[in-house]
């Protein structure tokens, strides 16, 4: 059986939320699925805002989906898509030190997202959004029940960097890596 129930209700992520994981150019398949459009979101704790809109999304999602895609009632194990970057993931192993003192939400999209800057202007250059950047992103709430598998999703709708970062991807630069001049 597949029910998804999708609600054009959205919330926007703040400002000085990072992003990892960044596959806003090309969809990438996890775990064998589907491919599709992802960014992984780390919105610090400090963002109380942000947190309590998702948190309301994501109960007004069980709420509709007990009606449309739960058959009657929010199941006692219903999945989120939000973690504590300070525990664990699913998988039991912990999440990396750029998650600390973040909520994660991972947000996917079968239709790519649009990217913009500050001003609102597309980013065509791939490389001038990426992992580690700080940006914005509009996402929805929706109740699942796919294959056995209940719970609330997160749809990714559209990204706009606010500000460069450190990125984390773990690659240097080649002025750090071979400094200003050849020697």
């Amino acid at each position: 059986m597949s029910n998804t129930v999708k609600n054009p209700m959205k919330v926007i992520t703040g400002p000085d939320t990072r992003w990892s994981y960044c596959n806003a150019w090309e969809p990438k398949a996890i775990q064998g699925g589907e491919p599709k459009y992802s960014v992984t979101l780390l919105i610090p704790k400090t963002d109380t805002a942000t947190i309590n809109s998702i948190y309301a999304e994501i109960e007004r999602a069980k709420q509709e989906g007990a009606q449309k895609a739960f058959n009657g009632s929010i199941p006692p194990q219903c999945r989120t898509p939000i973690y504590d970057g300070d525990g664990y993931r699913p998988s039991g192993e912990a999440f990396g030190e750029e998650c600390r003192g973040c909520w994660v939400v991972r947000a996917s999209s079968k239709v790519r997202p649009s990217v913009v800057d500050s001003d609102i202007q597309p980013i065509l250059d791939p490389n001038g959004f990426y992992s580690g950047c700080y940006a914005r992103a509009s996402v929805n709430f929706f109740a699942y029940n796919q294959n056995g598998n209940r719970g609330v999703g997160c749809g990714l709708n559209n990204l706009q960097k606010i500000a460069d970062g450190e990125p984390l991807s773990g690659r240097t630069t080649p002025e750090e890596d071979f400094g200003g001049k050849n020697v």
